[in-house]
């Protein structure tokens, strides 16, 4: 999945937070439903523009991020 075709930055748009091209839906936003329980029906129901290939392109951005170390790690707990 070449994410970079459906993910884009601009500093107009959410104040450049990545979003899902021709949309002002943000990863962030996607993922927050996901995690709210939200499934992809419930998400391509209410969003009419957006494509399960939207969909899989923010899963492949989060994965590469992760991979890159873009998101900050969480101490490790020892108890």
């Amino acid at each position: 999945m070449n994410w970079e075709e459906r993910i884009v930055a601009d500093p107009k748009v959410l104040v450049g937070k990545p979003t899902i091209k021709g949309t002002r839906l943000s990863v962030e936003f996607i993922l927050d439903r996901l995690a709210d329980g939200w499934t992809e029906e419930m998400l391509l129901d209410n969003y009419p523009r957006l494509t399960k290939e939207d969909l899989k392109a923010v899963f492949a951005y989060s994965s590469e991020s992760l991979k890159d170390g873009l998101f900050f790690t969480l101490p490790v707990s020892r108890k």
